[in-house]
């Protein structure tokens, strides 16, 4: 509770004021104070201990003044509260003003109601827990707009060419795959195959493989081949002839044997080459055993062999294995782009450099084998080797067929794919495979984890945020019908014509606000609207505003579980109310007061205070006053009796006075005061009769006419009395005597009609 305003220096119109220390504040304080004294400047001070607003009273330092305000404020518990430096040393939340900050941060502004309005009038309603439930929300509405900052700038970091498309979110969740270069590689070919379909069904695929091996057995067969049921001395006389005759000489030979049979078949003998008779001759029979039947068919042998091994070997079968590779290098060029094909690394000069070689030799070797057929012969080393290279190449040539082979099954996949593909399909397929490469980058995937770390972070938080919004929700379903409905309940109270419609709760992203709206007459009416359309600010008065932003205080204290520990300040509320209104205002203040802890009351008008003062009976209270003090404002106690008095009371307390004590210092104004005295007498006794602006000698004319009569006013006796005070009055009277200011005065005369006057008022 305040108890006492110990110090009020260099703030305001306070220069330093220390009296306050000896002014304690009591249940009901009143402060008086004229327009531009300090009234306002002291509410603002109990503002500012409340909130700890240090600007209310730093902006209010003291013009000209060399040190800064200094406060000190006894608040009843603990040390006193002081404001030194910009800074209190505590504060008391305990106390709750009402003034024009009140209205102007809570319920409108000029003529117009803010979304600040409707944010502070929420605090008002939910009350502290309420706040403190409403900040532990806005707390988490405020991470996630730094959750949302953040995201936006990681999201920024992700370059969004390398997305492919996806949205940050989708695209920093895509799972790694495995296989994913081949799989890339793959819906790359496929794309490639579908865009160039035409091509791809016209290519075919690639060719067959394949180069002649030498069948170095069978080589080796044929050389070893001879004539073994041959004479062996025929034999030996016939090569010894045939040795004779060179090269070439056994086939000379042979053919010429053919000669010499077809001519026997027509009965010649002779030589084909000189006629002789060949009957004698002693290697003619050697001959006829070598040159016969096997050795034709040997001879046949070899020949059809080396016909053989040349049409499989030579001839066109060089160039069509060069070709056939060149085909398949150019196809393999083609397919490589659309399948995984084989590469082609076949060196052909190699292969046929080792070919030729492999077969002249063997070529030679036949040759050489035809010209002696009946010659055993071997396979030299050289051309063993030569074959041998030769044949592991065909052996590599066949490997690689038959992985062509393999790779001809994908191809036909190809074919078949690339004419059911559609392009668009296989190009987002590629897409989405390139952005789960992209996403597990390695400069990438630190950015998506730190994206999902505070996408996390920020899902927490909402789940905060919606445990902080369930909590408020609770909290206003019990308090917005309750205030709604108390606001209304002072509106009546205040006798107003217009009431407010549901009060509800809103959830905006700048903070919890209040909504309503005014029903006048039973029609709705909204804070704001367009221009030329009814609204708040057009459709209450400054008196109607006023008792809204009442209403809206005492409803918060009614519904304030702490009431009964509150410091109530309230400052000037009866700005624009009339009569009847401050009538219901001092009620409920005197309902207030006996609710709450402290009451304390600050107010230019007199009246009102007086009224407050009078109201509240039965409370400890104390009447304190801002007065004028030189250049300056000071507290100082104010004589509210003294203030309570009326002109009438002044007047009868002097004519008072001048009975006990004959003071002739004020028996003129005593003089003076009679008809005055009778005139208010008159006014409160018969009100219906002596109405204002009556004459006070026509009434008592009218009094001495109906006396004795059924209208009666009052008693002959009492008329003529009435008669012989007026006449003594009125010599002193500026309306009944001109010269009313020197007239003669004598004591005992004024004595005897002032105690006369003062019985009359007396009376019943």
């Amino acid at each position: 509770m305040v108890r006492r305003l110990k110090l009020l220096r260099n703030i305001g119109k306070f220069d330093n004021v220390v009296a306050g220390a000896q002014l304690p504040f009591s249940r009901l304080t009143v402060i008086y104070a004229e327009n531009a004294r300090g009234k306002t400047t002291l509410a603002a001070i109990l503002r500012s201990l409340a909130s700890g607003r240090t600007e209310l009273i730093t902006e209010r330092a003291r013009l000209g003044a060399v040190h800064l305000p200094h406060v000190v404020i006894d608040t009843g518990s603990g040390a006193p509260a002081v404001f030194q430096n910009g800074a209190w040393t505590r504060t008391a939340p305990e106390i709750v003003i009402f003034d024009d900050t009140f209205v102007a941060e809570n319920v409108y502004s000029g003529m117009e109601v803010g979304v600040t309005h409707r944010q502070n009038l929420h605090e008002l309603i939910v009350g502290s827990q309420g706040i403190a439930l409403a900040r532990a929300l806005q707390a988490e509405v405020d991470k996630i707009e730094v959750h949302n900052a953040e995201l936006r700038e990681k999201e920024s970091a992700i370059p969004a060419r390398l997305r492919s498309g996806l949205s940050v979110d989708a695209f920093c969740a895509l799972a790694p795959m495995p296989h994913l270069p081949q799989a890339i590689e793959e819906a790359e070919r496929r794309l490639a195959a579908a865009r160039d379909a035409s091509r791809v069904a016209e290519t075919p695929t690639l060719p067959q493989l394949s180069l002649p091996k030498v069948d170095l057995d069978a080589l080796r067969e044929l050389l070893a081949k001879s004539l073994p049921d041959l004479d062996a001395s025929a034999l030996e006389r016939v090569q010894e002839h045939l040795s004779q005759l060179g090269r070439g000489g056994e086939a000379w030979v042979g053919e010429g044997m053919g000669f010499v049979g077809r001519l026997a078949e027509h009965g010649h003998g002779e030589c084909p080459f000189c006629a002789q008779d060949l009957a004698g001759s002693p290697v003619l029979a050697h001959y006829r055993a070598h040159f016969g039947h096997a050795y034709k068919e040997l001879k046949l042998l070899i020949t059809e062999a080396a016909r053989n091994f040349r049409a499989v070997q030579s001839g066109d079968v060089p160039a069509a294995f060069e070709r056939s590779i060149r085909e398949t290098v150019e196809r393999q060029a083609f397919w490589k782009a659309f399948a995984r094909v084989p590469a082609v690394g076949i060196d052909t000069v190699v292969i046929a450099r080792t070919w030729k070689l492999a077969r002249e030799s063997v070529e030679r070797l036949l040759e050489a084998k035809m010209s002696a057929p009946l010659e055993p012969m071997s396979v030299p080393a050289e051309v063993e080797r030569a074959v041998a290279e030769h044949n592991a190449n065909c052996d590599r040539i066949r490997e690689v067929s038959d992985l062509l082979n393999a790779a001809n099954t994908r191809l036909q996949t190809v074919k078949e794919q690339a004419r059911e593909a559609n392009e668009a399909t296989l190009a987002n397929d590629l897409a989405n495979l390139r952005a789960v490469e992209a996403r597990h980058d390695p400069a990438i995937a630190p950015l998506c984890d730190a994206y999902l770390a505070e996408r996390a972070a920020k899902a927490a938080t909402e789940q905060r945020r919606r445990v902080a919004r369930t909590a408020l929700d609770q909290h206003r379903q019990a308090a917005f019908p309750a205030y709604g409905v108390a606001i209304n309940d002072f509106l009546q109270r205040f006798n107003a014509n217009f009431r407010v419609g549901p009060v509800d709760a809103a959830n905006t992203r700048g903070g919890s606000a209040a909504n309503y709206t005014l029903l006048i007459d039973g029609n709705p009416v909204p804070l704001t609207a367009d221009p030329g359309s009814p609204s708040f600010s057009n459709t209450l008065s400054a008196g109607d505003r006023n008792t809204l932003a009442l209403a809206f205080f005492f409803a918060s204290l009614q519904n304030d579980p702490l009431r009964a520990q509150r410091i109530v300040v309230i400052d000037d509320p009866m700005t624009s109310l009339d009569e009847h209104r401050t009538l219901h205002t001092l009620q409920e203040m005197d309902r207030l007061v006996r609710d709450v802890a402290g009451l304390v009351v600050l107010s230019h008008s007199k009246p009102f205070l007086l009224g407050v003062w009078d109201k509240c009976q039965q409370l400890q209270k104390v009447a304190l006053e801002v007065r004028r003090s030189g250049a300056g404002s000071t507290l100082a106690a104010w004589n509210i009796y003294a203030a309570m008095m009326t002109e009438h009371d002044r007047r009868y307390a002097a004519a008072v006075e001048y009975l006990e004590q004959a003071d002739p210092t004020i028996e003129r104004r005593v003089a003076e005061s009679l008809r005055p005295m009778m005139e208010s007498f008159c006014r409160v006794a018969y009100p219906n009769i002596f109405t204002p602006g009556s004459m006070l000698g026509r009434f008592q004319d009218l009094c001495e006419t109906r006396a004795g009569t059924p209208q009666e006013i009052m008693s002959a006796t009492n008329a003529r009395e009435f008669r012989a005070l007026l006449d003594y009055a009125n010599r002193f009277h500026h309306d009944t005597n001109t010269a009313y200011a020197t007239e003669l005065i004598n004591d005992a005369e004024l004595a005897d009609f002032t105690q006369r006057t003062l019985a009359f008022i007396r009376r019943p």
